[in-house]
């Protein structure tokens, strides 16, 4: 079941179950409530706590390609975090600008 998060101060985001789930775990909310909110309030932390994830992901995934000795093969299924799979540095980048203007007008986010 995909996510639609809504603002009165932006258009509706629309994001895929697991991607949802993950960013709601990552702000202390619950992803198995069918409705939920952020409120102003909570907007703050939220783009806190995603920024965070974000860093460590990143800080993991330089880790690990710099962790490789040069000139040793790496095979590709092994490695966790994949290459081609989407940072959640840019998945979080809707989700946080939505964050940004809806506490720019004082609005909530719900979903």
């Amino acid at each position: 079941m995909p996510y639609k998060f809504k603002s009165r101060a932006t258009a509706d985001l629309i994001m895929l179950d697991a991607n949802a789930r993950t960013l709601l775990e990552i702000m202390g909310k619950s992803p198995d409530d069918a409705q939920g909110i952020i409120t102003v309030a909570q907007i703050p932390a939220a783009i806190a706590a995603l920024e965070a994830a974000a860093a460590e992901e990143a800080a993991r995934r330089n880790g690990q390609s710099n962790a490789q000795p040069e000139g040793d093969e790496q095979d590709e299924d092994a490695d966790p975090v994949s290459h081609d799979s989407v940072a959640l540095a840019k998945r979080i980048v809707p989700l946080v600008d939505m964050l940004r203007r809806s506490a720019a007008e004082g609005k909530d986010v719900t979903w």
